[in-house]
C-alpha cells in the first residue's frame, strides 16, 4: 500500500491520519484523532445542470457538494449526519461546466465539543472537449481548483464522538450557537 493510507469508501475515498499537535488556529482539540481526516467524493457534472453560457454550471452546484461531503465526515466523526452551521469563507477560483468530473475534498482542521472546522475544496480532475469531437474529455493534469471553502458543521450533544463536558484546551464558545437553537442547550441529550 502506498503512503497514503486510503480505503474506497461507496462513493468516495477516506483518508484517516495520525492525531498529533496541528496548529489549529481558533482553540480546539489538538490531540483528536478526527483532526486531519479527509474524505473524497468524485461527482460527474451532467449537461442537465449547465446553468449559463459555455456550459457553466452555478457556484452553488460546488457548495451543495461540500453539504454531502461534510455530512459522510460527520457520520465518521460523530455518528451523526449533523447539520452545516455557516462558511467562514468560499472563493469560486475556476469555472465549473457541465461534462466535468469534480473531486470535492473535505479535511477536519479544528474539533470543539459539538462543532467540526472543515477546509473544503473542489477540484476539476476531468473535463470535456467538445472542441475535440461529441464525447471526448481529457484528464487534467494537474487539477484545476475550482472552489475553496472553510466551513463549520454541528452535531447534537450526546452523539459518541461528543461528550456532554468541555474537553480540555475547548472554551464555551465551541458550542455554537446556531447548534443550541437547532439541537437544544448543550446538556439536552440526543435529538
Amino acid at each position: 500500500m502506498s503512503e497514503r493510507s486510503e480505503r474506497i469508501i461507496r462513493l468516495g475515498a477516506v483518508e484517516p491520519r495520525g492525531a498529533g499537535p496541528h496548529g489549529v488556529a481558533g482553540g480546539g482539540r489538538t490531540d483528536d484523532r478526527r483532526l486531519g481526516l479527509t474524505v473524497t467524493h468524485r461527482r460527474y457534472v451532467p449537461y442537465s445542470h449547465a446553468h449559463y453560457a459555455g456550459d457553466l454550471v452555478d457556484g452553488a452546484y460546488a457548495l451543495a457538494l461540500f453539504g454531502d461531503v461534510a455530512t459522510e465526515v460527520c457520520i465518521r466523526t460523530d455518528s451523526d449526519e449533523g447539520l452545516f452551521a455557516s462558511y467562514s469563507e468560499v472563493q469560486f477560483r475556476a469555472p465549473i461546466r457541465a461534462g466535468d468530473v469534480l473531486e470535492v475534498v473535505a479535511t477536519v482542521t479544528r474539533v470543539g465539543t459539538r462543532s467540526r472546522t472543515l477546509d473544503f475544496e473542489c477540484r476539476v480532475v476531468c473535463r470535456g472537449r467538445p472542441d475535440r469531437g461529441a464525447s471526448a474529455a481529457e484528464v487534467l493534469d494537474p487539477p484545476t481548483v475550482a472552489v475553496t471553502a472553510v466551513g463549520t458543521v454541528v452535531v447534537p450533544a450526546g452523539t459518541p464522538g461528543t461528550s456532554p463536558a468541555a474537553a480540555p484546551g475547548t472554551s464555551p464558545a465551541d458550542t455554537t450557537a446556531g447548534a443550541d437553537a437547532v439541537f437544544g442547550a448543550p446538556d439536552v441529550g440526543p435529538r
